[in-house]
């Protein structure tokens, strides 16, 4: 089973402010980096992937930088953890015990909900979440 390292958290954190920027002019490298909280040698890393799997796409000169490749609506977290991550598989081979078949499979169901959410509903998520009240 593959793990999430840091290249899907921070590569996800700099899309998000990629998003966030301006889906019309470009965010320059430093920036994003600056506010993912990432490396600008790191983040050259990832951007690699992200523009070589069609996620995001990099404007040269002054007013250069990175854009969104295609719609927000149209870029979902598993489409991101794949491209930096290679494998994601929540188990790998069949379970032969009813009670883990179950619970695996209810898990890896849970998982693709949570995984399909496009940057769109990211950000929706992230204010549903701060916005619940007890």
């Amino acid at each position: 089973m593959a793990l999430i390292s840091t290249k899907g958290m921070y590569g996800l954190a700099a899309l998000c402010e990629i998003k966030k920027h301006n889906a019309t002019s470009p965010i320059h490298k430093h920036e994003i980096a600056k506010r993912a909280s990432v490396s600008e040698n790191y983040l050259d890393l990832l951007l690699g992937k992200l523009k070589k799997a069609g996620i995001v796409k990099s404007l040269r000169g002054v007013n250069g930088g990175y854009v969104l490749a295609k719609d927000p609506k149209m870029i979902t977290v598993v489409d991101v953890l794949i491209a930096l991550e290679d494998d994601l598989k929540v188990v790998k081979g069949p379970i032969e015990h009813p009670i883990l078949e179950l619970f695996f499979r209810d898990a890896k169901d849970k998982i693709n909900d949570i995984f399909n959410l496009n940057l769109v509903e990211l950000e929706e998520y992230q204010n549903d979440v701060l916005d619940f009240v007890i």
